[in-house]
């Protein structure tokens, strides 16, 4: 419960909200979240013992109409409204005061969380442009040599090919920042492309 309603002070409030009308539990529930902009609402585990209490004392009471308890403000609940008109002005002068409160702060965390998303964002933006960069520089190359033993030429290409897909692989998986799933996943193809291999080379 926010500080404002501490020491009794809800059950003051909710005698005025019942002082312009008979309501229900969730309407009481939702113009005190008016009041406070949608910035704090009680639960009905706050507001119905009160409502409850508030009946005992005789200062409400409650008709059933469309399977809700409708509670209406009594005379004696108006003779306590009048009696505390004075708590009844400091109480809403201080809910004035907790709302400008409560939307600074408000203010401030959307201030923090956009910052974030910003340097989410530029982060993310990096990693995709390190992941181009190394989806297209070329690959590093070796000096040609001379196949050893005759190799044909076909051979030592392939040998290139796969030094540059060791190189580039690597690149992709740093950069790109991936999840464990993705690693996952990443290894599996991997091990399918050997599985192919090996089936191609018996």
């Amino acid at each position: 419960m926010t500080a404002v309603f501490s020491h009794g002070r809800l059950r003051l409030y909710l005698l005025k909200l019942l002082d312009d009308g008979p309501k229900h539990g969730y309407e009481l529930i939702r113009l005190l979240e008016d009041r406070f902009l949608g910035l704090y609402a009680p639960s009905a585990g706050t507001i119905y013992p009160r409502l409850q209490r508030l009946e005992v004392e005789g200062l409400v009471s409650h008709t059933a109409a469309g399977g809700r308890k409708v509670y209406e403000i009594t005379e004696a609940g108006r003779a306590e409204l009048r009696q505390r008109a004075d708590e009844l002005a400091t109480l809403e002068a201080d809910i004035t005061a907790s709302v400008e409160d409560l939307s600074a702060l408000a203010g401030e965390i959307r201030t923090e969380v956009r910052g974030s998303v910003r340097d989410l964002k530029r982060e993310l933006r990096e990693a995709t442009r390190q992941t181009r960069r190394a989806r297209w520089e070329p690959p590093p190359t070796r000096p040609a040599t001379p196949p050893p033993n005759g190799e044909a030429p076909l051979l030592a290409e392939f040998d290139q090919r796969l030094a540059a897909f060791t190189v580039e692989v690597g690149a992709l998986v740093r950069a790109g920042r991936l999840s464990d799933t993705q690693l996952r996943t990443a290894i599996r193809v991997l091990d399918g492309a050997l599985d192919g291999l090996r089936r191609l080379l018996r």
